[in-house]
Parts: structure tokens; C-alpha cells; sequence
């Protein structure tokens, strides 16, 4: 059974292509082998490692104050960024 070959164009920054251009040169490989080798290493680590959220960040508090219960969040945006030009 033989493998399938999908062609495709991609849009990458001028120096990474370049640097990867470079690696491949002094490798004696071709850019088309080195990015497969990449894609294939960043599709395995995912698939090794579930996301990880950042780490919940709480304060102490009492939550809202009277002022601010049953209010919208757009009146409590407005009085955190009033006097600040916004």
C-alpha cells in the first residue's frame, strides 16, 4: 500500500524559512522532509499531553459589594476605568 502525498502551500516568516532552508542544506535533506519531521514531532507532544489551563488565580474577598450586586458587568467596567481616560 503506498502512502499519499498532499500538496499544499503554506506562508511562513522569511527567517524561519531561511534558517530551516540552512538546516536542511547541512543536513543533505529537503525542506519538504524537515518540516514533515516537525510536524510530526509538535502533532505528537499534543497528542501526549492534554492543554493545561494556568492555575486559578483567587484573592480573599467577600466578593461584590452592595454597590455592585445584580448590576451588569458593563457598569462595573465603567466604574473600574472611570477617571482613567477611558
Amino acid at each position: 500500500m503506498g502512502r499519499h502525498i498532499m500538496k499544499t502551500t503554506i506562508e511562513i516568516a522569511d527567517d524561519l524559512f531561511e534558517r530551516a532552508q540552512r538546516v536542511a542544506r547541512r543536513e543533505k535533506t529537503t525542506f519538504r522532509s524537515l518540516t514533515e519531521q516537525g510536524l510530526r514531532l509538535v502533532l505528537r507532544g499534543r497528542q501526549n499531553k492534554p492543554a493545561k489551563l494556568p492555575p486559578l488565580v483567587t484573592v480573599r474577598g467577600r466578593g461584590l459589594t452592595d454597590e455592585f450586586k445584580n448590576v451588569s458587568w458593563d457598569k462595573i467596567r465603567d466604574e473600574l476605568y472611570r477617571g482613567r481616560g477611558a
